[in-house]
């Protein structure tokens, strides 16, 4: 037995921080309301350090070397009773998976590749889901003869080779820089706080999923269920921005308006492994609510997916998937990526960047939005500077306005003619609350007649989208139709692209 803890002492995790006692008790001298850094002895850190420098690939060490800096390690942490226990709780819990077990270990913040599994997408069966990856919507190939395919293929496969390097290097890291490590080496303090935060005060439950594609998953689930307020039956997936992490992403604001949230890390982000492309990032959103409904007990009803700028692309593909889903809620997000992606590159680059973007990266958020039938709601921030294509002082080049126009314009497309567009983008011309309302009174937009109009379309017929409803109206009364819809299912928050969502502005998307 000790020889085994010997071992388990040398290659067990770094630990960084105890968030509370196992059996609830604080050790002499540790002060604080919820937790504290875990403090190695001298000789443990010492060794640590020079380990870390001589892991450099020009440096090695010779096997007595390394067996004396072994030895340094282990004889740190069996004198350390704090590693000691930690070590002892991790061992037992990798044998017996019991919640007892699990409680005790989500007490240490530590090495999450060592972190047991908490729950795979082999434990449930669905349709959706094989070893290959979920289902996603593909960019429909032109149609060409047989010998005009092949020859087609041999004369573009320079351009396919260029892509794939493009994608898979930079192209990637500039998408999803939150992926890149020295990045996260930065933020690590931050993270770490943000962690602490989410544990010790929150009492938040972190969790590892198996994806279908075998990444691990790095999840932080609240639960305000028992504590009594309406928003805690209420279930919020976050879907975090390109540099956004659980920790200190868009989690928050949920939390502050009191609801139950489970929030997730893009592969590659964090505790989760793999990298950020489209069939990762579904495969990774498809655990997470699997995770929610056959572990955590929610029912689709209660969970609203919410989603921060690229985080659209896995929130549209979780209502396109799982339709039962109460309701979606966009903040700062696109319709496409390809737009903005063209912004960034020369124009001569433009051919090679738009087979880059629908072969590799086509976070097509408009197209999955469109499969969706229930209740959304759109926030654009009227500063963004991120996701406009000329910048910050046009707000309407802000690519949020064409995540509504195509909304709109397929559910209501009757209301949402030439004249109904134009008042829309009329509307969407505001970049403040004032200019918004002038245009809006100008129209003389009646809210009761709009209401009524639409709950008597919706009463005479049980239908999915698109309706026809305005198709026998004045050219009056669609515009007001346009203008009412557009407001119902847009709000604008002024201030620019990362400005965290305050929960105020966080509200259930309309309903009729």
């Amino acid at each position: 037995m000790a020889g085994w803890m010997w071992l388990r002492c040398v290659l067990g995790p770094h630990l960084q921080r105890i968030h509370r006692s196992p059996d609830q008790s604080r050790p002499e001298g540790r002060a604080g309301r919820g937790g504290w850094n875990y403090q190695p002895r001298s000789l443990e850190k010492h060794t640590d350090s020079i380990l870390s420098w001589v892991s450099i690939p020009h440096c090695g060490l010779c096997p007595t070397t390394a067996l004396l800096f072994s030895s340094a390690i282990w004889w740190g942490r069996w004198k350390n009773s704090e590693y000691f226990q930690f070590i002892s709780i991790l061992e037992e819990t990798k044998k017996n998976h019991t919640p007892a077990n699990k409680k005790k270990l989500r007490c240490y913040d530590f090495d999450f590749s060592h972190w047991p599994s908490d729950f795979s997408w082999s434990e449930v069966s669905s349709p959706k889901l094989s070893k290959a990856g979920v289902s996603l919507l593909k960019p429909e190939p032109r149609l060409r003869g047989a010998a005009d395919s092949v020859l087609n293929s041999v004369r573009t496969l320079p351009c396919h080779i260029i892509s794939f390097l493009i994608a898979h290097s930079f192209g990637r890291r500039m998408l999803y820089p939150g992926s890149v490590g020295l990045l996260q080496k930065a933020m690590r303090p931050m993270l770490q706080q943000g962690m602490a935060k989410l544990i010790e005060e929150f009492d938040g439950q972190r969790n590892k999923l198996v994806a279908c594609d075998g990444n691990e998953i790095d999840t932080m689930f609240v639960d305000r269920r028992r504590d009594g307020g309406r928003n805690g039956q209420t279930l919020v997936i976050c879907c975090e921005g390109n540099a956004g992490f659980y920790e200190v992403g868009c989690m928050n604001t949920p939390l502050e308006g009191g609801y139950s949230v489970l929030g997730w890390n893009h592969p590659g982000f964090g505790g989760s492994t793999g990298v950020p492309f489209p069939q990762n990032e579904a495969n990774a959103m498809d655990v997470v609510i699997q995770f929610a409904i056959h572990e955590l007990g929610f029912q689709f009803s209660d969970i609203v997916v919410y989603a921060w700028s690229i985080g659209g692309f896995t929130a549209s593909w979780a209502v396109m998937s799982y339709p039962e889903i109460q309701s979606l809620v966009l903040d700062a997000s696109f319709d496409d990526l390809l737009p903005l992606a063209l912004k960034v590159m020369p124009d001569s680059w433009r051919p090679l960047v738009q087979h880059t973007v629908r072969q590799y990266m086509n976070l097509n958020n408009a197209e999955q939005l469109l499969k969706y039938q229930g209740p959304v709601l759109l926030i654009r921030r009227t500063r963004d500077e991120i996701i406009t294509t000329t910048g910050p002082e046009d707000v309407m080049s802000n690519r949020g306005n064409d995540l509504l126009l195509k909304l709109l314009q397929f559910r209501y497309p009757k209301i949402m003619t030439d004249e109904g567009i134009r008042v829309v983008r009329q509307w969407l011309g505001a970049s403040n609350h004032l200019e918004e309302a002038s245009v809006y009174s100008g129209y003389e937009v009646d809210d009761d007649w709009c209401v009524s109009v639409l709950q008597s379309y919706q009463a005479d017929r049980d239908v999915l989208f698109p309706w026809s409803v305005g198709e026998d109206m004045t050219l009056e009364g669609r515009r007001q139709l346009a203008l009412f819809l557009a407001r119902k299912y847009m709000r604008n928050f002024e201030t620019t692209h990362c400005t965290p969502l305050p929960a105020s502005e966080f509200h259930s998307p309309w309903r009729l």
